[in-house]
């Protein structure tokens, strides 16, 4: 530290009083002193940096108080509380204080404190403070918990010490707040506390000083023990039986971990900001100095490491709490013994080894453990002791242990297990039973993707895809998730889908191939657990092809019968065509709850369901594609006999259309567009009709049919429009007849991802705005300038276009993948309207901050792209214009 933040009080006060400015000169040794704190970043122990902060603040702090003259005053103090009483402040840390008097100030003495006050505002200190005498704080510790913890953890900084030891005395447990309501009530607060983060350490932007494993989970052991222990350290507990060493060295090494990155936050924000935001990750990242590796990005990295350490934080809170639990709570509790076998016995609801050996002479009861606790649902769960015993002794789980049949027979058993498979698979997470008993899971642990999309890390993830996979049993799900529930009590074998959602993303973060990699882990996992050759070839066949179903229903035309077939092909039969659903449903789900919606809920059900039929069919006897075209003719027909229109004049309107209108749409559809279009009255009058889609083909979204006019900024014009309206297109299919018409159908959800129902006053404003655009679509509306969402600004995504041809279908196939921001579509709608290039199908998938879009398109002659010049100029100018929207991150085109 400079030798001016190294001055006593009274040199420092000579100083400030001598001083032109004080309030400059004292902003300057904080400015000064900080810097020097700054500078020994990494260099020294961040608890010294802590320390000295607090210090650094306490001699100004007692400085400006005698420079108000308030220590000429005899009954009034100024103390340290919170963090700040236990010498714990970081650069930007609320400096909180209570100025606690004997009685009410006179009105000298509240000027000198405004005055006072003021000073540390001028000096740029963020300082809390109340103004209280001791009947006012003891009545108000005795109704809030909060300032009956901050005043346990409160110094004098001046003034008579007297006033604190009596504050103290008479806000003691014998007092007021004892033991066991002081704890009941701290541990209802850090529920509730953990809640507001989503009860997991696994947010993809952390808060590490509230959410579960951050700091304050540290503080609530250091408040419980000091309140009962009476302990004023950590250390203190080690004594008091309640901490072994290791578990203090592995307790001060992940606070010092966090402590540091909450410093190097503040150094970067400027702020007090204990939220690691996308904004921050990659410098916070830098300043530890990881780096980029071939399969990993630094920010990865060090994300890895701080979420296993806010584990091994919640892991320690755990333990603790629960061995407090027993000394405050259950102290005077009759002890309940019940013996399960010769290792374990229920004590007091909670599973207990019957011996501290129990672990040496039996090794499988490491994961005998978590059997028990599947198959006795009313255990509420593992003592602490008996945790303790269970992580001091996982590391015995070898090589040896992973290959004994008894182990690998407990395991499978665990899978077979009627009750709480996630529970126990995340408990044995936890303790860490589970990366050593499966190694290439411990290897997950902790590891995030910086992406959007990902919203969970790999470990987090893959419990929740087990989690899903078990809900499908639950009666529940026969609303939510009626297909998915059908398909699981149609699996044989259930244990088998766990095995892959365990395996899935395994080998991610390796390099390579994910699927295949992870494939052949589990090969290796069924060949030691037993599994039959079928058994297993099907399992390393779902691993490998995880991702094949949703691809396909999200980016193909699946209204196309060889693309249901080409999928049939790859799936072979029914068998594994129940396991892929249930693992899709399961698996997107687990990404991010955001990311499942009706949308793709009825993409994966037709594509299901269409499958199924082309099995059942056989693959050698695909359906004929005139057979598809002349049945779905033949039910629209029916439907507009019904309704008593002319079916001579349909088929006329028909006969333009050609046949891949009949293949795309389903007779309903086609019954309800032909009817409307019979009925208008104005030819040139675009028609809008908008209702929701019951049919499977569109199930789950708000269907908009158009019939216009067509012109080449169609397509441009319409989704433009449509994004200014708030509504989210997933997909189009654009028909164009022989006499120049377009019939378009555009499935919509509107911003929260849902359909718009029947909202009819909306529903009206949207077919008002569309067939206003309609209209006159060479003039629709210029795009609008939106800000790009906060979070993808921190997100590189290079445009990548790929352009080819599908002879079969004579179209042109752009795939398009790039970030995503407001009125995208519109944008791509206008450069290809530039290039006279006509949307036949669009397939628009958002995948957190990357958009995956397919559009299937013609030249103006309705047939594929043949010119590579032209191709080429097209992909050119894609990635061009896109990029440069993207480099423009503040504002988009909306």
């Amino acid at each position: 530290m400079t030798d001016a933040t190294a001055q006593s009080p009274e040199t420092l006060l000579a100083d400030l009083q001598s001083a032109s400015q004080p309030g400059q000169l004292a902003r300057e040794i904080l400015e000064q002193g900080q810097q020097q704190l700054d500078d020994d970043f990494r260099k020294r122990p961040i608890r010294d940096l802590v320390h000295e902060r607090a210090l650094l603040v306490d001699r100004v702090l007692v400085a400006a108080w005698q420079l108000c003259g308030l220590h000429d005053e005899n009954n009034i103090a100024l103390v340290a509380v919170g963090g700040y009483g236990r010498r714990e402040l970081h650069p930007c840390s609320d400096v909180d204080l209570l100025v606690l008097t004997r009685d009410k100030p006179e009105e000298a003495c509240c000027d000198k404190l405004e005055r006072f006050v003021t000073f540390l505002w001028d000096i740029g200190l963020e300082i809390g403070h109340s103004v209280r005498t001791l009947d006012e704080c003891v009545t108000l510790a005795e109704q809030d918990i909060t300032i009956a913890t901050n005043i346990q953890e409160s110094r004098t900084l001046s003034g008579p010490d007297a006033l604190r030891e009596t504050l103290t005395e008479r806000t003691a447990p014998d007092k007021i707040w004892p033991s066991d309501a002081f704890f009941s009530a701290k541990w209802d607060e850090q529920v509730a506390r953990h809640a507001k983060h989503n009860n997991t350490e696994y947010n993809l932007e952390p808060d590490l000083k509230n959410a579960p494993g951050g700091l304050r989970d540290l503080q609530m052991v250091g408040w419980v023990a000091k309140r009962h222990f009476n302990a004023d350290t950590f250390a203190g507990l080690v004594d008091a039986g309640f901490l072994t060493a290791d578990e203090l060295s592995i307790l001060f090494k992940c606070r010092d971990h966090l402590w540091e990155v909450r410093w190097a936050l503040h150094m970067i924000t400027g702020r007090n900001e204990n939220r690691l935001l996308f904004d921050y990750q990659r410098q916070v990242a830098a300043r530890f100095q990881f780096e980029d590796s071939s399969a990993n990005l630094a920010v990865e990295h060090f994300m890895k490491r701080y979420y296993r350490v806010v584990l091994a934080i919640s892991v320690l809170n755990e333990i603790l709490l629960q061995y407090f639990e027993q000394a405050i709570l259950e102290k005077d509790k009759k002890q309940s013994v019940q013996p399960l076998n010769r290792r374990f016995q229920v004590h007091n609801g909670y599973l207990e080894v019957v011996s501290d050996d129990t672990f040496d002479r039996f090794p499988s009861a490491l994961l005998e453990a978590f059997v028990l606790l599947a198959q006795n649902p009313d255990i509420k769960g593992i003592r602490a002791s008996t945790v303790r015993a269970l992580i001091s002794r996982r590391k015995t789980i070898d090589d040896k242990f992973r290959n004994d049949l008894r182990n690998t027979s407990l395991f499978m058993e665990l899978l077979r297990s009627p009750h709480a498979l996630y529970t126990q698979l995340r408990r044995m997470k936890r303790y860490g039973i589970l990366g050593q008993y499966l190694p290439e899971f411990g290897r997950i642990i902790g590891m995030m993707q910086y992406d959007l999309f990902h919203k969970y890390t790999v470990d987090a993830h893959t419990l929740l895809v087990l989690r899903n996979m078990r809900r499908m049993r639950y009666e529940s799900t026969r609303d939510t998730l009626p297909l998915a529930h059908e398909v699981f009590y149609r699996l044989p074998k259930p244990e088998l889908l766990y095995i892959v959602g365990i395996y899935h993303d395994i080998a991610k973060g390796r390099g390579g191939d994910h699927s295949q990699l992870g494939a052949d882990d589990a090969i290796a996992f069924c060949q030691r657990h037993g599994l039959s050759a079928w058994d297993t070839k099907l399992v390393a066949w779902l691993v490998r092809s995880h991702l094949v179903m949703s691809v396909t229903a999200q980016r193909k035309d699946i209204s196309d019968p060889d693309v249901v077939h080409e999928f049939a092909t790859e799936v072979g039969d029914l068998v594994r065509l129940d396991y892929l659903y249930a693992l899709t449903v399961a698996d997107i789900n687990g990404t991010d709850p955001k990311l499942w919606n009706s949308w793709r809920a009825s993409l994966l059900r037709q594509l299901y369901r269409d499958t199924k039929r082309a099995l059942r069919r056989g693959l050698n006897n695909p359906v004929e594609k005139q057979d598809w075209i002349d049945e779905t003719r033949d039910a629209a027909l029916q439907l507009l006999r019904q309704n008593n229109v002319d079916e001579q004049r349909a088929r006329e309107l028909w006969s333009g259309v050609g046949d891949e209108y009949f293949l795309r749409e389903n007779a309903a559809d086609i019954a309800w567009h032909t009817e409307a279009i019979l009925d208008r009255k104005t030819p040139d009058e675009p028609i809008v009709l908008i209702r929701a889609s019951h049919g499977v083909q569109f199930e789950g979204g708000t269907q908009i049919f158009i019939y216009t006019p067509d012109t080449m900024n169609l397509f441009a014009a319409t989704a433009t429009a449509m994004d200014q309206l708030g509504l989210t297109i997933m997909d189009a299919r654009i028909i164009t007849s022989a006499d120049g018409f377009s019939l378009d159908t555009y499935i919509v959800l509107d911003e929260n991802g849902t359909p718009i129902g029947e909202d009819w006053p909306r529903i009206e404003a949207i077919r008002a705005s569309l067939t206003d655009t309609l209209r006159d679509p060479e003039n629709f509306p210029e795009i609008l300038q939106r800000r790009m969402p906060r979070r993808h600004k921190h997100f590189q995504v290079p445009t990548e276009v790929t352009i080819s041809n599908d002879i079969a279908q004579d179209r042109t196939i752009i795939d398009l993948q790039t970030l995503d921001r407001p009125g995208l579509l519109a944008r791509v709608g206008q450069l290809f309207a530039e290039y006279n290039i006509a949307v036949q199908n669009a397939r628009i998938a958002t995948l957190g901050e990357r958009v995956e879009d397919v559009f299937f398109v013609t030249g103006t002659d309705g047939e594929p792209l043949s010119d590579p010049d032209l191709c080429i100029q097209l992909q050119q100018v894609l990635k061009r214009e896109l990029d440069a929207d993207n480099l423009n991150k503040d504002t988009a085109h909306a």
